[in-house]
């Protein structure tokens, strides 16, 4: 029974590391640029799709087809942020229904590139980091719980440490007040797009092997993406990350030990849970009056 739990919980460390990719990712594109971005999912799952064609079809190196995801991604989001979010800075309902629209496209472009079909990658690597007699990890599982580590450690020091990082965070606070500071909001709109937009790809790029590649992919991880940064405190980096392990870990359990509808139910009533004694989230502060 001990090892079935370490085992579940390493399944659970395995998704808690994507889903915090992907929600402070998202957290990042709507503390900069104010804007809730639908698409972010559709992003998600551009990224699986560059490992199909350059790895899987293209027979590129692995680490390279996730590395050129990861770049194409972020291309992506500047070309949401430029085409959609900035002329429509002032109209952030109108910011959303443009992301819920290029959603549509990207899922169009995807089934006319390479069907509707749900495809199969082949892993990586084949190789298994045995823990114990019934407790395993495959590599490229290992792959995604470090590169979480890596670069979300790397955001945070970016964000803390550099001049630039300060600049996003002083216009994630107060827009207005940073552009008075000599800040550019046009400069750093386009880079939490790119980061945001390239943590996504790089998560679908990472998993790819290990989920089924369909243009439809984005749907589940957006719902859980939203919840975990709700549950974490919107417009929270630190609080998206806790939440994204309390949301895996409760969901992978659940899903384990019952099933996976009840896991998704269990995760919607840990969000109105959190919302009843703490409406701003776990690490959320009330907007200043």
């Amino acid at each position: 029974m001990v090892e079935f739990l370490a085992q579940t919980g390493l399944n659970a460390l395995y998704a808690a590391s994507y889903l915090s990719l992907i929600a402070v990712g998202l957290v990042l594109i709507f503390g900069v640029m104010r804007v809730i971005n639908f698409a972010h999912g559709e992003l998600y799952m551009a990224g699986a799709y560059c490992v199909v064609a350059l790895y899987a079809q293209g027979r590129a190196p692995f680490l390279a087809a996730v590395a050129a995801g990861a770049v194409f991604v972020g291309l992506l989001g500047l070309l949401m942020e430029r085409a959609l979010f900035r002329p429509l800075r002032d109209n952030p309902l109108g910011g959303l229904v443009a992301s819920i629209g290029f959603l549509m496209i990207l899922q169009a472009a995807a089934a006319m590139g390479f069907g509707v079909r749900m495809q199969n990658i082949p892993p990586a690597s084949q190789e298994v980091l045995v823990i114990a007699d019934r407790v395993r990890l495959a590599l490229p599982r290992l792959w995604v719980i470090i590169a979480a580590a890596v670069l979300l450690s790397a955001l945070w020091l970016f964000l803390k440490r550099t001049r630039f990082g300060w600049a996003l965070r002083a216009s994630a606070q107060d827009r207005e007040a940073a552009a008075l500071q000599g800040i550019s909001i046009d400069r750093t709109a386009r880079v939490a797009m790119f980061i945001g937009a390239a943590l996504a790809g790089i998560a679908g790029a990472l998993t790819a092997p290990m989920v089924s590649v369909n243009p439809n992919m984005g749907h589940s991880v957006i719902i859980s993406a939203f919840i975990i940064i709700i549950v974490g405190g919107i417009g929270s980096l630190e609080g998206a990350v806790i939440a994204a392990f309390a949301y895996a870990f409760v969901h992978t359990f659940v899903a384990t030990f019952a099933d996976a509808v009840i896991a998704d139910i269990v995760g919607l009533l840990l969000m109105l849970a959190v919302l009843i004694v703490r409406p701003t989230g776990l690490m959320g502060t009330r907007d200043r009056a």
